[in-house]
């Protein structure tokens, strides 16, 4: 077993190796770690020949440190040290900043290189827990979803529950996870230790903004862009102003936001923010089902794409046409109702029409995607009309939010062991299976009559792809059959 003194000096020699810090650094980003531990002496040695990771080291070099009762055997306490000791290898956010601004300048994509790769050698983008994830592509009548089964996000133990019900509740710095002020924030229990944070300032608009990457990204470069001021979520002509503003800077980059409605709106509806990154989601590459006109901006393109959603595609090669044409669609579903499609703009003076928008650059060309939403609840329905319905809860039943809507569904971990149980159950092994799939293994049965050990993988995935598509049609407040068109057109012919 490695002594202390080993692992600080690999983990030393590992940021040198990334380039976090110059060698020069050395004796000083060491010495700030002994006091990080409450260790008063070090022996100077070789680093480790074993190849362990910058996690790996964290990891171990915190295990001792609960050994020797520095710190509590609890999460929260846990990521304090850990992030407390990375920030001794990370510069100050100006300076960050600069290199982020020198770098634009040879390239938009050599900054966000740059920035995502210290995110990750940081420790802020949790690598080692990700790759924890199930992650595949299962092919649909549109296309290859993304499916993830989301492993990555270590669970609470009861001590540090209880601790966070007994914390008292009136702490409001910083007021959430997503405010500018956790930028090398501590932590405490109940607020995630963010010591090794840095923001990129991203102005929008004439607006304070920043860029950060999630600590447990979904896909590539999963970035956060969120405004200085704490300020609840809304869709409006400046959302689509500030989202191809951010396109015309990093134009490899899509941006979208979540609805500002609760159902179909994302998990923290209290902070503005968007989400946006360098991926190619099947939402992306859905073509065009059929085009239309917009009266008022005939020099716009627009058309509804082929997907579960319904979703208008807007293109023009200058953003203020586009800003102007999202902001009518905007305005004019807000008060569309149809009782044939069972859409309702109200119920009294309670708003139910939003959109979720994506924007992104594509052929020198802006292009935003407008998905319509409506989170009217029904006596038969009251999780939402358009939200997954009760026959589909046992893979998903939470929000459908930004990242699912483009056709990345984001999965409970519990499917992991149950879906286990599923093949061996589709295998015909003796083992019980959860109740709410027995429904959903039965057609498969009925749909898979040659079942063997080579393929059992393979049709689960298929199926669950399907059930993921049956989600997204859920959501959808337009059909994708006959009938759900013509409403679709119906709503188009008041543009």
């Amino acid at each position: 077993m490695a002594n202390l003194s080993q692992l600080i000096e690999s983990l030393v020699q590992k940021a040198i190796n990334k380039e976090l810090i110059h060698p020069s650094d050395a004796i000083y980003a060491r010495n700030q770690i002994l006091g990080l531990v409450k260790v008063d002496s070090f022996e100077e040695q070789d680093s480790l020949s074993a190849e362990l990771s910058i996690p790996e080291l964290l990891e171990t070099i915190t295990e001792d440190a609960i050994n020797r009762n520095i710190i509590e055997d609890l999460l929260d306490e846990k990521e304090k040290l850990q992030a407390q000791i990375m920030n001794v290898f990370l510069s100050k956010p100006s300076e960050i900043n600069q290199v982020f601004y020198q770098k634009y300048e040879e390239a938009p994509t050599k900054a966000t290189d740059y920035f995502y790769q210290l995110s990750k050698d940081s420790n802020y983008i949790q690598t080692k827990r990700i790759a924890k994830n199930i992650q595949f592509k299962s092919a649909s009548d549109y296309g290859d979803l993304d499916i993830t089964i989301n492993l990555s996000k270590p669970e609470k133990d009861p001590e540090q529950i209880r601790r966070e019900r007994e914390m008292k509740q009136d702490l409001a710095y910083p007021k959430c996870l997503l405010c500018a002020e956790n930028e090398g924030y501590v932590g405490r229990i109940g607020h995630p230790a963010r010591s090794n944070h840095r923001i990129i300032e991203v102005p929008l608009e004439g607006e304070e903004w920043f860029l950060q990457y999630s600590p447990y990204v979904y896909y590539n470069e999963h970035s956060i862009i969120f405004a200085k001021e704490h300020r609840p979520m809304k869709i409006n002509r400046d959302s689509f102003a500030r989202l191809t503003a951010f396109v015309e800077k990093f134009p490899h980059y899509f941006i979208g936001s979540n609805a500002d409605l609760p159902i179909v709106g994302g998990s923290i509806l209290s902070h503005d923010h968007y989400q946006g990154g360098n991926y190619t989601f099947a939402m992306t590459k859905a073509e065009d089902e059929f085009s239309f006109k917009i009266e008022e901006y005939p020099e716009v393109c627009a058309s509804v794409i082929k997907w579960p959603m319904s979703v208008i595609r807007i293109r023009h090669q200058d953003r203020q046409p586009l800003i102007e044409a999202a902001d009518y669609i905007l305005q004019k579903w807000r008060d569309y109702s149809d009782k044939e499609a069972e859409i309702f703009a109200y119920t009294g003076e309670t708003p139910h029409n939003t959109i979720t928008p994506i924007a992104r650059m594509r052929d020198g060309k802006f292009e935003l995607d407008l998905v319509l939403r409506n989170n009217r609840q029904t006596e038969e329905h009251p999780m939402g009309l358009f939200h997954p319905h009760e026959d589909v809860h046992h893979i998903k039943k939470e929000n459908i939010g930004l990242i699912e809507v483009m056709g990345l569904a984001v999965l409970p971990p519990r499917l992991k062991g149950e879906l286990e149980e599923i093949k061996k159950h589709l295998l015909n092994e003796e083992i019980s299976i959860a109740d709410y799939h027995r429904n959903w293994v039965q057609s498969i049965k009925k749909r898979h009559t040659n079942i063997a050990k080579e393929n059992v993988k393979q049709i689960v995935d298929d199926e669950l792809g399907k059930k993921f598509a049956r989600v997204l049609e859920d959501a959808g407040v337009f059909k994708t059959n006959e009938t759900g068109r013509g409403a679709f057109k119906r709503f188009l012919s008041h543009l």
